[in-house]
Parts: C-alpha cells; sequence; structure tokens
C-alpha cells in the first residue's frame, strides 16, 4: 500500500491506517527508536506511541512523505523518552553521545527561545548540509538525525570504526566553522 492510500485511510478514520503503517514502516521505526535508546522494550513503546500520534494527526494534517512524518514523530517520542529516562539515570542508549558529539558543534548560547536565530541557524545547517557530497551527507543524517552508531555506519560503508570516526569528525568541524563564520556576520 503507498502512502496516499495510507494517509486516505487516516482520514477515514479507518484503523487500517495504524496495521499498514506498522506493516509498512514499523521495522524502520523501530531501528530508529532502538538507535537512540537502546531498549528494545523502550523503542516498541515508541513506535505504538508514533503510530497513535499519527492517528491523531492525519487530519487535519496531511503529510507529503508519511516515512518523513512518522521518522519525525518516532525522534520526538524517542528524544522525549530519553530526556524522561536520562532524568532517572537510566538512559543507555546512544543519544547522548549523539548528542555530545553535536554540543561542541552548536553554539552553547544558542536558545531554542530565539525563534529567528533558531530559524535562521537552522537555514544554515541546511544549506551546509545541502553543499556536502551526497555520501557524506546521508553519512550525517544517519548519524545525527537517525542516531545510527559509527560501528553500524563502517560497517555500512565497508570501511573501519576508526574511519568513520574521521569522517564524521570532518564532518562535525565542517560545519563548526559554517555556524562560527555565521555567528561572526
Amino acid at each position: 500500500m503507498d502512502d496516499k492510500e495510507l494517509i486516505r485511510l487516516y482520514q477515514a478514520r479507518d484503523e487500517r491506517a495504524i496495521t499498514e503503517s506498522e506493516q509498512k514502516y514499523g521495522s524502520f521505526l523501530r531501528r530508529i527508536a532502538l538507535n537512540l535508546l537502546g531498549s528494545p522494550e523502550d523503542a516498541e513503546e515508541c513506535v505504538n506511541d508514533a503510530l497513535l500520534a499519527a492517528w491523531n494527526r492525519i487530519p487535519p494534517h496531511e503529510p507529503d512523505s508519511l516515512k518523513a512524518f512518522l521518522s519525525k514523530l518516532i525522534r520526538d517520542i524517542a528524544i522525549s523518552r530519553f530526556r524522561e529516562s536520562h532524568a532517572a539515570k537510566r538512559g543507555n542508549g546512544t543519544l547522548t553521545e549523539v548528542l555530545d558529539d553535536l554540543a561542541e558543534t552548536i553554539p552553547s548560547s544558542f536558545s531554542v527561545e530565539e525563534e529567528v536565530e533558531a530559524n535562521a541557524l537552522s537555514a544554515l545547517i541546511e544549506g551546509w548540509l545541502r553543499a556536502q557530497k551526497r555520501d557524506e551527507r546521508v553519512l550525517f543524517i544517519r548519524r545525527y538525525y537517525f542516531g545510527e552508531s559509527v560501528i553500524s555506519l563502517a560497517a555500512a560503508c565497508g570501511c573501519s570504526e576508526q574511519k568513520m570516526a574521521q569522517i564524521m569528525l570532518r564532518l562535525r568541524r565542517s560545519l563548526k566553522k559554517a555556524i562560527e563564520d555565521w555567528s561572526r556576520s
């Protein structure tokens, strides 16, 4: 079943939308949550929560890409769950590692409340990503958006973990320089 048909099921409030979405995207969503949280049980709960959130948001929202819409939902839910478990000192996923990697890149003075700055920073990062080679752009997104480990990225690319870590370091440094240049202007 394609995304347009699935979205129509959501809009018609047909419960098959959830079943079909889970069948089509469940593994993908579980992998994202598992990458971020490290717990299969938490990942499964996040998938259920994401599908329920999709049910509650479609309609009125009509996403262009159901996969992208669901991946954003699962990522937000997993990060929220991580924050809750981390506050309780139970977090054991790779999200801490991913956030620590990027902590040196994003300026610490950045405040979410500064919406104009946030939009400008977002546009800067999007532009920076577009300027990267396709393979590097994909690796960056897989690592820092989907939370994949350096080990799994290295295996997928057929290179050593050390080489992949160097690629990620070079990309973070490049982004950091772009952000520093932007903040000086």
